[in-house]
């Protein structure tokens, strides 16, 4: 069985920006194996889930600003898109994508 491949910050380079139906939101707490605790851009804390494409490959921690997809059937629950690196966080904040509250 051969070596899984990890992203690191190099990989992260392109900037994905949300699209219809999807928040920013910056983690407040790891709830154990895949889950999150996110406080969104609408306001709301949402507990995350890390989808299997990314669990073992990008490394989600406290403070990291991430995109969302809420669920349709169930809107205090989502799924995690995607982490910014810091410069993309910066970008974020300095084009008024990230509201004051989610500052850290």
């Amino acid at each position: 069985m051969g070596k899984r491949k990890v992203l690191n910050e190099a990989d992260l380079k392109e900037l994905v920006l949300p699209e219809q139906g999807e928040f920013l939101g910056r983690v407040t707490k790891l709830s154990g194996g895949d889950h999150l605790l996110v406080k969104c851009t609408d306001g709301e804390t949402r507990l995350c889930r890390i989808r299997g494409k990314m669990k073992r490959r990008m490394w989600i921690r406290e403070n990291d600003v991430v995109l969302l997809a809420p669920w349709d059937f169930d809107p205090k629950r989502a799924d995690v898109v995607w982490r910014y690196i810091k410069a993309h966080a910066e970008w974020l904040k300095d084009n008024n994508y990230l509201p004051e509250v989610l500052e850290a």
